[in-house]
């Protein structure tokens, strides 16, 4: 090889990896529907060595709970709640550990049955809330200091009570509302109960709307059939309208409600949807689309030149509650004084369901993890640490 073709060769090989670079580094990139480029760990800026060590660490803290979801919840909310009562909604058995790694917009990790559509959980409500964000957004809903209660008709009586009455959308969305009453069979008060004795738990004492955090699934299904009330139309449509189709995501996700969460609205029967899988029920969904879900959020609610979630929504969102600091809107896991996840930004936040399903979001870092079926908080954070220390080369 002559000295010139030596050095051409030399230039056209460090074009391809500036290009390769630059390309990782990309924040105007957008994955296509069906489609979602890769980026070696080196083209991301990373130690590969340290990513396989986190990816191997996920893998190997499995949930060692029952893998039929039916069996896992009646063995956790069930055993702990003498009036669980049994699912109301769909269940399914779901793969093993699996999860996405994606770093400047680019996919660098994958672990495990990615494909695989399972139960999310909790991760529901971070959807319900997008959805009653867009409602805000649309203008159906003035301001979420307005009383819930002067948005539904006369025959849906969910605050009527005086206690009730005074709710406001920013308390359902805080999980602070106290709401009294019983939703689809499930009183208030049989979720995660409160007293030393059984008889207890009905007379439970009642706090202001807005004083008192209390993570409470009656009280979510409560939000979601309000927000079906707003919307009058079925909540998985408006989702698959307004975020998941323009988002590219697949269409082989499913929310779902309970077989007795039925109301009649516009001459029509429509099915409220649950916000999470407590008796069953809630998102059905792959990794793949839920780090698409999770990529709006760190692009601040943009998509490829669309804004689909207002970036005042999620500041709203992203803002501690006055009775939590560490959460702000539904599903909305703050890192306040990185009390949640040490090894994390301050700034991250975190959609966590049972199980745990998590969608990790940090924009100091523009990374987005997708880690399904992890055992432990405790596992959580010391896989955030790893991850975060592959982003340091040795």
């Amino acid at each position: 090889m002559t000295r010139r073709m030596l050095l051409r060769f030399v230039a056209m090989a460090a074009l391809v990896s500036c290009t390769a670079d630059a390309s990782a580094a990309d924040p105007t990139y957008f994955p296509p529907r069906h489609e979602w480029e890769h980026a070696s760990p080196q083209q991301s800026g990373m130690d590969a060595a340290r990513l396989a060590d986190a990816v191997a660490y996920a893998k190997a803290h499995d949930n060692p709970a029952p893998r039929d979801q039916a069996l896992a919840l009646a063995q956790s909310f069930g055993k702990a709640e003498p009036y669980f009562g049994g699912q109301l909604g769909p269940t399914s058995e779901r793969a093993a550990a699996n999860g996405l790694v994606v770093h400047r917009g680019r996919v660098v990790a994958e672990w495990g049955d990615t494909r695989h559509v399972d139960m999310t959980h909790s991760v529901t409500k971070s959807f319900l809330s997008a959805v009653v964000g867009l409602a805000w957004q649309k203008g159906l809903i003035r301001s979420t200091d307005d009383r819930v209660a002067d948005y539904m008709p006369p025959d849906v009586d969910l605050f009527e009570a005086p206690h009730d009455a005074a709710i406001t959308w920013e308390q359902l969305l805080r999980q602070t509302s106290d709401w009294q009453g019983t939703l689809w069979g499930k009183p208030d008060w049989a979720d995660r109960p409160e007293g030393a004795k059984p008889e207890d738990w009905p007379r439970r004492p009642l706090h202001e709307p807005g004083t008192h955090y209390k993570y409470n699934d009656v009280r979510v299904n409560v939000l979601a059939l309000a927000a079906l009330e707003v919307w009058r139309r079925p909540l998985p449509e408006v989702l698959r309208d307004e975020i998941m189709d323009p988002i590219g995501a697949s269409n082989r996700w499913r929310w779902m409600g309970y077989q007795n969460s039925w109301v009649d609205l516009d001459g029509r029967r429509l099915q409220s949807v649950s916000g999470g899988g407590h008796w069953g029920g809630g998102m059905f969904i792959d990794a793949w689309d839920l780090a698409r879900f999770g990529y709006l959020f760190l692009r601040d609610g943009a998509w490829n030149g669309r804004q689909l979630v207002a970036r005042e929504w999620i500041a709203k969102a992203r803002t501690p509650g006055p009775a939590n600091a560490q959460y702000g809107y539904c599903n909305w896991f703050l890192n306040t004084g990185r009390a949640a996840i040490p090894a994390a930004p301050a700034s991250s936040v975190t959609f966590l369901g049972n199980g745990q399903n998590v969608v990790y979001i940090d924009w100091e870092n523009d990374l987005v993890a997708v880690v399904r079926w992890i055992d432990t908080s405790e596992s959580l954070n010391e896989f955030v640490a790893r991850l975060l220390a592959s982003l340091r080369p040795r």
